[in-house]
C-alpha cells in the first residue's frame, strides 16, 4: 500500500478507535514480565508470538476469525501515556528502576511486524490467526489486549454464522441483544460481529451509527398496553396516496373490522379495543413500515384480527404494511395459523401481496430452537435473536492462546502432558489446499524456507502429533493464508469494510464441506504440518523433554 493509502486508512482508525483499548488494558503480570526482561538485558531481543485457539467453539468444527482490524488499531496506537506511567508507579514495587518507566513511555511499534489470516475467513485450531514479531518486552505487553480483541469477536461471529446455517440463506436474521449483552462494549462488539457472521441487521442504534449496520425495530408490549380505547387515537387523519387528500383513518379501520370478522371468524367485542387503538396509532405514525407485535393479549382472537384490520385500512390509503411479530407461544403453530389467515384474506379480497407479509419471531430463540422449528414446519420469515446470541450461552469463551514460538531466530517449544497443548515451534506459513470441487481439503503449515505447495503437485500432509496420520494431497488450488498487515509502523494491507467482511465470511464458509458444518457429529477439518516441520518439531520436542531414569 502506498504512503497515501496508509494515511487515509489512519484517519479511519483514529475515528473509530475505542478509547478503552489501550496499553494498560492488560494483566499486571505482563508489565512485571516486561520489567524482568528489561532488567535482565533482554529488551532488544526479537521474539515471535503466535495467537491461535486449540478447539472450535459450540461443539462445532469451524470458527470465523474476527477482530483483526481492532488488533491493528491497537498496534498502531500502542503507547503508555504520562498518566499511565504515573499510575504504574503506584502499583508496581518501589524497587522498580526509574529508567524502566522512561523505557515504557518511549515504546513504539516501529519495529513490530504483524502477520495474520484475513479477517472474515473460516479458520481452524492450531493455525496461527496472528503472528507478531518485535522486541520481546513490546510484543509480550500486547498479549492480553490482542487476546481480548480476538476471542469474543471470533466467538460471537461464529455463533452468528451458526444461526445463519440453522435458519438458511432465505431467512432474515436480526440481532436484538443490546439489553442482555455484557455491558456496552460487549453489546457493540456483538452487533458488529454478528453482522459479520451473517446477520442482516441489529436493533442497536449506536452500532448502526458506528458500523453502518442496518437497524431494525418496531414496538414493544408497553406500547400496546398504554392504549385502552379508540379515544386514545389522537391523530385520526392520514394522507391517502390514492387521492392525495388527508382523510379520516378510524372509520376505514372500523369498516374493515366488520368485513374481516366473518372471514377470520372473530368477534369485534373479543378483540382488544386498546390493542386496535395502539395499532392504528402506530400505523398513523409509520404508514410505510407498519409491523405490529400481536401477542400482547391473544394472537388468534385479538392480535391477528386487529393487525389485519389496520393493514387493510392502510391498503385502502395506498400503503403496503410489512407484517407481524410473535414474541411468545408455540411459534411453529402460530406462524402457520397467521400465514393461513393472510392467504385467506389475499384470496378473498384479491390482494395477493397480503399472503407474503413478513412473520417475525423473537421468543428467546437459540440455535436449537431454529432447528426444531425447521423440523416441525413453520411460516417464519425472520428471526429476532438476543440473549443466546450475544452472550454465547452454549460456550462463554473461545479460549485463544498467545504462545512464544521463536526468540532471536531460535524456535521455542512449550511441552505439556496434554499433547494438544504442545506448541508448534518457529515461524510458519499456512496454506489452504482445495480439491477440484472447490472445497477446502486441508490447512497445511510449513516452515518459511520450504517450497510452497503448487496446484497439481502432490504434497505430504502430516498430523502435528500423531505419527501414523498422514496423507498425500494433490490440490487443485492453493491459497496462502498468512499476509503481512503491519510492518515497521505502517498498515501494509488494505482492510475491508464490515459489509465486505460479511460477504467474505459467507463466501469462505461456502468452501467448507457440509459434513464439517453439520450440527450433529461434524467431521473434524484436517489441519496438518509438512513433513519437514513435523520432523523439526519432534526433534526439538525430544531435545527439550527431560529424560527419565530408572534405578
Amino acid at each position: 500500500m502506498s504512503a497515501g493509502g496508509d494515511t487515509n486508512f489512519s484517519r479511519v482508525l483514529n475515528k473509530e478507535q475505542n478509547g478503552v483499548i489501550q496499553a494498560t488494558l492488560t494483566d499486571l503480570y505482563q508489565i512485571t514480565m516486561a520489567y524482568a526482561y528489561w532488567k535482565s538485558g533482554k529488551r532488544n531481543e526479537t521474539a515471535v508470538f503466535d495467537l491461535y485457539f486449540r478447539k472450535n467453539p459450540f461443539k462445532g468444527e469451524f470458527t470465523v476469525f474476527a477482530g483483526l482490524e481492532e488488533c491493528i488499531k491497537f498496534v498502531k496506537n500502542f503507547k503508555f501515556s504520562v498518566s499511565d506511567i504515573n499510575y504504574l508507579k503506584t502499583v508496581l514495587p518501589e524497587n522498580i528502576e526509574g529508567e524502566f518507566f522512561d523505557y515504557l513511555q518511549n515504546l513504539t511499534t516501529d519495529e513490530v511486524r504483524l502477520i495474520a489470516i484475513d479477517e472474515g475467513m473460516v479458520v481452524f485450531p492450531k493455525v496461527p490467526l496472528i503472528s507478531i514479531e518485535g522486541p520481546l518486552p513490546v510484543v509480550q505487553l500486547m498479549e492480553t489486549p490482542l487476546l481480548n480483541l480476538v476471542n469474543y469477536a471470533s466467538l460471537v461471529a461464529t455463533n452468528g454464522m451458526r444461526f445463519r446455517l440453522a435458519a438458511g440463506q432465505n431467512k432474515t436474521l436480526l440481532e436484538f441483544g443490546l439489553r442482555r449483552a455484557q455491558g456496552p462494549d460487549g453489546a457493540l462488539s456483538a452487533s458488529r460481529y454478528c453482522y459479520m457472521g451473517g446477520f442482516d441487521g441489529t436493533s442497536n442504534v449506536l452500532a448502526g451509527k458506528l458500523y453502518n449496520i442496518p437497524v431494525r425495530g418496531t414496538h414493544a408490549h408497553a406500547f400496546v398496553t398504554s392504549y385502552s380505547s379508540l379515544s386514545d387515537v389522537q391523530e385520526k387523519e392520514l394522507l391517502n396516496k390514492k387521492t392525495s387528500q388527508a382523510e379520516k383513518f378510524t372509520p376505514v379501520c372500523i369498516k374493515w373490522q366488520k368485513k374481516l370478522a366473518p372471514v377470520l371468524d372473530f368477534l369485534a367485542d373479543q378483540a382488544s379495543e386498546g390493542e386496535l387503538a395502539a395499532f392504528m396509532s402506530y400505523a398513523l405514525a409509520f404508514p410505510n413500515g407498519f409491523l405490529a407485535l400481536i401477542d400482547t393479549y391473544d394472537v388468534i382472537r385479538s392480535g391477528l384480527p386487529n393487525f389485519c384490520t389496520v393493514a387493510m385500512a392502510l391498503s385502502d390509503f395506498g400503503y403496503e404494511p410489512r407484517g407481524i411479530r410473535l414474541d411468545s407461544g408455540d411459534l411453529a403453530y402460530l406462524s402457520t395459523v397467521v400465514r393461513e389467515k393472510f392467504r385467506k384474506i389475499a384470496d378473498k379480497f384479491e390482494v395477493p401481496w397480503f399472503s407474503e407479509l413478513t412473520i417475525v419471531a423473537s421468543n428467546d430463540i437459540n440455535e436449537d430452537t431454529i432447528h426444531s422449528l425447521n423440523q416441525q414446519g413453520h411460516e417464519i420469515d425472520s428471526f429476532g435473536v438476543g440473549t443466546h446470541l450475544v452472550t454465547c450461552q452454549k460456550q462463554p469463551a473461545l479460549g485463544g492462546v498467545y504462545k512464544l514460538v521463536e526468540i532471536n531466530r531460535t524456535p521455542r517449544i512449550k511441552l505439556s502432558e496434554d499433547v494438544e497443548k504442545v506448541t508448534i515451534p518457529g515461524r510458519k506459513q499456512a496454506y489452504r489446499l482445495f480439491g477440484a470441487d472447490g472445497n477446502a481439503l486441508v490447512d497445511l503449515m510449513m516452515q518459511p524456507s520450504e517450497e510452497p505447495p503448487k496446484p497439481g503437485q502432490r504434497v505430504l500432509c502430516r498430523h502435528p502429533f500423531q505419527e501414523s496420520r498422514r496423507a498425500y494431497v494433490i490440490p487443485a488450488k492453493v491459497e496462502l493464508l498468512h499476509k503481512c498487515y503491519w510492518d515497521m509502523g505502517k498498515v501494509v494491507q488494505p482492510l475491508l469494510s464490515l459489509c465486505d467482511l460479511r460477504t467474505k465470511a459467507l463466501n469462505s464458509l461456502k468452501t467448507i464441506r457440509i459434513d464439517h458444518k453439520r450440527v450433529l457429529n461434524p467431521t473434524p477439518y484436517k489441519v496438518s504440518v509438512s513433513s519437514q516441520l513435523y520432523t523439526f518439531m519432534h526433534e526439538l520436542w525430544l531435545q527439550n523433554a527431560p529424560i527419565g531414569e530408572l534405578s
